[in-house]
């Protein structure tokens, strides 16, 4: 007796990738998922590529997975496909404590980030 498989919670046509531990904050995070928000995927991954945050270099990487989820696990053409997502999340905060004067000291919260992209590859018709 063994378990039977899950349903899938996307539809055929959408594939997505996660990337879990960014150490940045979510606010920062979610400029970046909004610049590329419903690009094609090629022009999605060039403002990556020239973006001048440091985070996007990550989110590029997190991009290219979502693209080879669907190109290697779902047979989805990649010149078709389109972001249709990219949604930000909070992860854990590392807490840190910074030393201040007469003997006080001051938290220092680091925070990490998840970011979840969806790619959907868009029919002929549209």
């Amino acid at each position: 007796m063994s378990k039977s498989k899950t349903e899938r919670r996307l539809p055929v046509t959408e594939v997505q990738a996660k990337l879990r531990t960014l150490r940045t904050s979510a606010r920062k995070l979610n400029l970046v998922a909004q610049s590329i928000r419903g690009l094609k995927v090629q022009r999605a991954l060039n403002e990556l590529e020239f973006s001048h945050k440091r985070i996007a270099k990550d989110v590029r990487k997190a991009l290219y997975s979502a693209i080879s989820n669907a190109e290697n696990n779902h047979n989805l053409d990649i010149d078709s496909l389109v972001v249709a997502e990219a949604f930000v999340g909070k992860n854990l905060i590392m807490k840190r404590f910074s030393a201040r004067a007469r003997g006080r000291s001051s938290r220092i919260e680091k925070p990490f980030s998840e970011i979840t992209i969806v790619v959907r590859e868009l029919g002929e018709a549209a």
